[in-house]
C-alpha cells in the first residue's frame, strides 16, 4: 500500500533514538523528509547520518521544555524542505517511583517538559499545518491503565490524551488530525533501564512478557511503522483516537 508519504515533511521530537527515531526511519523509508530533535548533539548528528544525511533529514539539539524549540523546528522544516505536513511529538519518561514518593520538583520538571512541552509543540505545529496535516503524541498505555512504579507518568499521560482529543475537535474542521499513540512494552533504552532497575532483570522481563498476549516485548520498528501510517495520508480519516501499540496487553475494549 502506498502511504502517500513521498516528499512529505515531518518534525519529530525526542527522535535521535527509540520510538521517535524508529518512526523517522519508517517515514524516510517511504519517501518522507524529517526534521528531528533531541537533547544530545552527538546522537542527533549520528541519527541524521543514519537517516540518509541532509537530503532526507536535518537535526536540532534542544529540549521540549525550551519554549522556542517547537517554532525552531517548524521554521527549519519550511526553510530546508519548503513545507510541513505533520509531527510526532515524543519526550523521555519521568523518573520512576510512585506518585506519593515524587517530590514537588520532580512533578514540576515533568510537567514543564512532558505536559507543557508537548502541548506547546502540538499547538505550534498545528498553527503551521493546512488540510491533510497530522500530529501524533507518543504517550503510554498508562493513559488507560496505570503502570506500577511510574506515578508521574500515570498522572500526566491521561491528561495529555484528553488534551489531544480536545485539539482533534478544534483542528478537525481545518483538516488537521491529532492522534495519541500508546506504546506498551517496547525494547527502548527506557524499558531496558526499567528492567535493569529490578532486583532480577530477567525475571522482570519474563513477567512483563507473560502479560502480553503476543508473549514478547515489542521492537521499536513495530511502533515506528504504526506511527508512520497514522501520520500518513493513508490514515486520513483517523483523528481523536488513542491507539495502543502494545501486543494486546491492554484489557479494556
Amino acid at each position: 500500500m502506498d502511504l502517500g508519504l513521498t516528499d512529505r515533511v515531518y518534525v519529530l521530537t525526542g527522535a535521535s533514538r527509540g520510538l521517535g527515531f524508529a518512526t523517522a526511519q519508517a517515514l524516510v523509508a517511504d519517501g518522507a523528509r524529517v526534521v528531528i530533535s533531541s537533547r544530545d548533539e552527538t546522537k542527533v548528528t549520528d541519527a541524521v547520518a543514519t537517516l540518509g544525511g541532509p537530503d532526507r533529514a536535518v537535526g536540532v539539539t534542544g529540549d521540549l521544555a525550551e519554549p522556542e524549540l517547537a517554532q525552531r523546528l517548524v521554521d527549519l522544516a519550511r526553510e530546508r524542505f519548503g513545507r510541513l505536513d505533520g509531527a510526532l511529538i515524543s519526550v523521555g519518561g519521568p523518573p520512576p517511583g510512585t506518585a506519593a514518593q515524587a517530590t514537588d520538583e520532580q512533578w514540576r520538571n515533568a510537567f514543564e517538559t512532558i505536559f507543557l512541552g508537548m502541548a506547546r509543540a502540538a499547538r505550534t505545529v498545528a498553527a503551521a499545518l493546512s488540510d491533510g496535516g497530522a500530529i501524533g503524541l507518543v504517550l503510554s498505555t498508562s493513559v488507560r491503565s496505570p503502570i506500577a512504579g511510574l506515578g508521574i507518568s500515570n498522572g500526566l499521560r491521561p491528561g495529555l490524551a484528553g488534551m489531544a482529543k480536545d485539539m482533534a475537535d478544534e483542528y478537525g474542521p481545518r483538516g488537521v488530525r491529532v492522534i495519541s499513540l500508546l506504546p506498551g512494552r517496547i525494547l527502548t533504552d527506557r524499558n531496558r533501564e526499567l528492567f535493569g532497575a529490578a532486583p532480577d532483570p530477567e525475571a522482570a522481563r519474563a513477567q512483563a512478557e507473560a502479560g502480553i498476549p503476543l508473549r514478547r516485548i515489542g521492537d521499536p520498528a513495530e511502533f515506528g511503522r504504526v506511527a508512520a501510517f497514522a501520520l500518513s495520508p493513508a490514515a486520513s480519516y483517523l483523528t481523536g483516537i488513542s491507539l495502543p501499540v502494545d501486543g494486546g496487553a491492554l484489557r479494556p475494549l
